[in-house]
């Protein structure tokens, strides 16, 4: 079985900036979630992918992933995925021998920003980054499955 182990937090300033990559655009849709999982469709710059992932709170979750034609997941996104779609460019941070990945969202989520690191075991010890806060891992507003259906720009109005 696949397996994902990754906790979220948010950014709380640019520093991370600088020791980021370029970044990579990504497009994502969602073609319909269950209690049990949800199926995305994921344009990430020249690739696509079909994403199951497990419906669990928390940081550990079945998660399976393959490649599909870049012209099939268009068509997908434009079609059948619920909208509005994920809109977020992603960089890659190295920090204290991990890979975090940082999320800049636009569109509907634009002003979100959420630093993820997988992890090899729940337990991992890991060195925080000074430019995370909150971690948000248990908390599912942040999931991309959920900023579809409830935007970060919503949030904004309940404030």
């Amino acid at each position: 079985m696949a397996l994902e182990i990754e906790r979220k937090y948010l950014v709380i300033n640019d520093d991370w900036r600088k020791g980021a990559d370029q970044g990579t655009l990504f497009r994502q849709g969602y073609l319909l979630g269950s209690e049990a999982a949800s199926v995305r469709v994921r344009i990430e710059g020249d690739k696509a992918n079909l994403n199951i992932k497990s419906a669990t709170l928390g940081i550990r979750r079945s998660e399976y992933e393959y490649a599909i034609p870049l012209a099939d997941a268009e068509e997908l996104l434009n079609n059948l995925c619920q909208q509005p779609l994920i809109e977020k460019v992603r960089y890659l941070v190295h920090h204290a021998g991990h890979e975090w990945e940082v999320d800049v969202f636009s569109g509907d989520n634009l002003g979100l920003i959420v630093a993820e690191i997988e992890l090899m075991h729940e337990n991992e010890a890991i060195d925080l980054p000074h430019w995370v806060g909150q971690e948000v891992s248990n908390d599912p507003r942040y999931y991309n499955v959920c900023l579809v259906k409830a935007p970060y720009k919503l949030w904004q109005e309940t404030v």
